[in-house]
């Protein structure tokens, strides 16, 4: 099975960290998240474990809130040592109203509101990455104002095609940050150092998700690392921090690579030292910034089959009571995911399916030409992997309640976000 949480029992259906999940439909209902707790924790430990090892005690591993973010996860975040990366208002709110160490944030986006660089100062966030002039200019404003030095990291769009899907791909030109290539980040850098109101801390890059090897990693740091050297020659300052973002591939069926954390970040350490060495610049601090590699395959959604739609020379569909709604990533760019008959898993009566959910379009699919033992009416459907933006992607379309969070842990259950009610939709209707 493609998720490491996931068993059989005698019986012939799923289980999940330790749960019977036809147990967990029952008490809490379905459509339905489940996150394993404890397979959060191996992915926070190996990230860790392995950054460490790779560039000493001094990096600092930041959970990529944009993933899923919800208010029960941040103390084990804390607790398993990593820090925080937001990028709204909101998800900041999120992280401080859990008590999560505001010096462990960074605050990241395109286009940040005034209240929103106003509560990252206020609450003294480690860092807010400046996406450009603007942006930086706007921070140095609200900075003044507030009689506080921002502090900013600066974000360089290093000019890497990690060969990925392209609404993923953010190393190359995009809205994201300042250009290598075109000289603009190295004046956005002499910009920032003589901005008053800030204080920069060091610059940032990110080049695009689900890469499988170091190779993109190693040549993203050995371009920031060149730039480095560069800003050291012509105008005499070196960054405290580098960022190398996230983007560490998870597997989404049988078919994806395995992808070692430990290992990738093994040889990405050896290569930072010795650029560093080879180039004669100080060695910054690394700041990793892992999201869908911490949290994905924890994950799991579980649905109700309904209408199981037989069409002659055609398809067959198995409708269930969600969709679009609680994952988007289908409709949007064909995300792939393992799907499985919880109820029936060992069966040997393979049927070839379309699962559909239960919004009104025709593209509201959520995996087509899966291998299913056969499906009736009320078998629950799992789908694997969905942790990371699944539940963040989630919407009220259709005016669709958003589904119910719960942790499991060794095959205990607690509620970390409760179901929206038909009352929660009209809350803010006038």
């Amino acid at each position: 099975m493609i998720q490491k949480s996931m068993a059989i029992s005698p019986e012939g259906k799923l289980r999940f960290g330790g749960a019977d999940v036809e147990a967990l439909a029952r008490k809490y209902g379905t459509p339905l998240y489940i996150l394993d707790e404890g397979r959060l924790v191996e992915n926070m430990r190996a990230f860790v474990r392995g950054a460490e090892a790779a560039f000493g005690r001094d990096t600092l591993v930041t959970y990529a809130s944009k993933a899923m973010c919800f208010k029960a996860l941040y103390p084990i975040l804390e607790r398993e040592g990593l820090g925080a990366d937001v990028v709204s208002g909101g998800e900041l709110y999120t992280a401080r109203q859990a008590g999560f160490p505001m010096n462990r944030v960074h605050f990241h986006g395109t286009y940040k509101e005034d209240w929103e660089i106003d509560m990252a100062l206020q609450a003294g966030v480690h860092s807010l990455i400046a996406d450009g002039e603007y942006d930086l200019e706007n921070i140095a404003r609200r900075g003044r104002v507030a009689g506080i030095l921002a502090p900013v990291m600066l974000r360089i769009t290093p000019g890497i095609d990690p060969h990925t899907f392209a609404a993923v791909n953010t190393g190359m030109e995009c809205q994201f940050g300042r250009p290598l290539e075109t000289g603009q980040a190295m004046e956005f850098v002499k910009t920032a150092l003589k901005q008053p109101g800030v204080r920069v801390l060091g610059l940032h890059c990110h080049i695009g998700s689900q890469i499988f090897e170091e190779g993109p990693f190693a040549l993203a740091a050995e371009k920031m690392l060149n730039f480095c050297r560069q800003i050291l020659d012509e105008t005499g300052w070196s960054p405290e921090y580098l960022a190398l973002g996230g983007g560490f591939g998870v597997r989404y069926r049988e078919s994806d690579p395995e992808c070692s954390v430990e290992h990738m970040l093994r040889g990405l350490g050896e290569t930072v030292r010795r650029l560093c060495r080879e180039k004669g610049v100080p060695q910054p601090k690394i700041i990793l910034e892992p999201g869908r590699s911490i949290v994905a395959d924890a994950g799991m959604t579980l649905y109700t089959a309904g209408a199981v739609k037989q069409i002659a020379g055609g398809r067959n569909y198995v409708i269930v009571n969600g969709g679009m709604t609680d994952n988007p990533r289908y409709a949007l760019y064909k995300a792939p995911y393992t799907v499985y008959n919880a109820s029936r898993m060992t069966g040997e009566d393979l049927e070839t399916y379309t699962v559909a959910g239960r919004c009104c379009e025709s593209g509201a699919l959520i995996q087509e030409n899966v291998r299913l033992p056969r499906v009736q009416g009320g078998d629950f459907i799992a789908v694997a992997c969905t942790g990371a933006y699944n539940y963040a992607m989630a919407s009220n379309y259709n005016r669709v309640p958003r589904l119910p969070v719960v942790l499991v842990k060794d095959g205990a259950d607690r509620l970390a976000v409760r179901r929206e009610t038909l009352e929660d939709l009209l809350k803010c209707d006038i």
